[in-house]
Order: C-alpha cells, then sequence, then structure tokens
C-alpha cells in the first residue's frame, strides 16, 4: 500500500481505538473513525504476538494487505481503518480472508455500496 494509505504511528492507532467505533466477527476486529480533513481512507493492521511467530504474522498481514487492495476502490473515503487479526486468522486463505474483511467492511457500512 502506498504511504499516504497507512497508520503507521501510535497515536493515530490509539485516536481510532479512543474515539471511533469497533465491530468484529470471530476472525477479525475493526475499528473505524471517521475523518473530515483527508480525502482518502487509510488501513492500519495488527497481528498480536499470541496468533504465532513472525513468519505467520507476516503471512497474515500480506493476506490483509491483498484483501483490502482488492475491496480498495469500494472503501468510503475519509476513514481511518484499523485491523486486528484474531486466532482462527492464521488457517484462513485469501478467499476467506477476503470475505470476512468485506463482510465487516460492509456491516459497518464503509463501502461505498452499502447505505
Amino acid at each position: 500500500m502506498k504511504k499516504q494509505f497507512r497508520i503507521k504511528k501510535n497515536e493515530e492507532f490509539q485516536a481510532v481505538f479512543k474515539y471511533g467505533k469497533s465491530f468484529a466477527n470471530r476472525q477479525l476486529v475493526i475499528y473505524y473513525r471517521k475523518k473530515e480533513d483527508q480525502d482518502h481512507f487509510r488501513i492500519g493492521l495488527s497481528v498480536g504476538k499470541k496468533i504465532g511467530n513472525a513468519v505467520v504474522r507476516n503471512r497474515i498481514k500480506r493476506l490483509l494487505r491483498t484483501s483490502f487492495q482488492a475491496l480498495e476502490q469500494d472503501v468510503k473515503p475519509c476513514y481511518d481503518i484499523v485491523i486486528i487479526a484474531r486466532n482462527p486468522t492464521k488457517t484462513m486463505d485469501y478467499t476467506t480472508m477476503k470475505k470476512s474483511l468485506s463482510h465487516l467492511l460492509y456491516k459497518e457500512k464503509l463501502l461505498k455500496n452499502s447505505k
């Protein structure tokens, strides 16, 4: 993902956690916060150490990134989104990861076609 689409600083993550809303399914937790002053969305990924070693965590982040890139044109702008992976994600493949992520985005009306 391009730099302008990423959340990297701890303060930005904490602001989304503190002032944003959250929603979860069995595999993922999503926190989001509307920011009127930006014209595009930004995404932050978090995979805890309890899920697995570095290889497993990096694989999950890679799958989340590619899943999000596939849904990128449908995501509403002006949002900061943080995605936290839960334990079942370590056995998921790309299609189930994308399906789970799109389900969360659809339920929270962060996709352009969901009203």
